[in-house]
């Protein structure tokens, strides 16, 4: 398995990256303030893109916190649903995953 402090850096990094993404939507939102119809439309448009990815970010933020205190807990790269180790492989891609490749299918 991947060294355990690599892993936290990844995490931890990622959630700075995401961090600053969100603050940056809401930046964006908080800029649109048009006073032409068509021009609104089109922030509006554009705004509920940006809600959409800050509920992404969100959600991805809550299950890294949660990895992190898996990690505090010394139970990170085990499945929380079954208890088998994750496989290296499944962490490369998602490091933050709770579940094993089976129990999340």
């Amino acid at each position: 398995m991947k060294n355990l402090t690599e892993r936290r850096k990844q995490l931890t990094d990622r959630l700075a990256d995401l961090d600053l993404r969100l603050h940056e939507i809401e930046d964006e939102l908080d800029s649109h303030q048009s006073k032409d119809w068509e021009e609104l439309a089109t922030e509006r448009e554009g705004d509920e893109v940006l809600e959409r990815m800050g509920v992404s970010g969100q959600a991805e933020i809550r299950q890294i916190k949660a990895a992190l205190k898996r990690m505090d807990d010394g139970e990170y790269g085990f499945c929380v649903k079954c208890g088998n180790q994750i496989s290296e492989e499944r962490l490369d891609v998602l490091p933050f995953t709770p579940f094993c490749r089976r129990c999340a299918s």
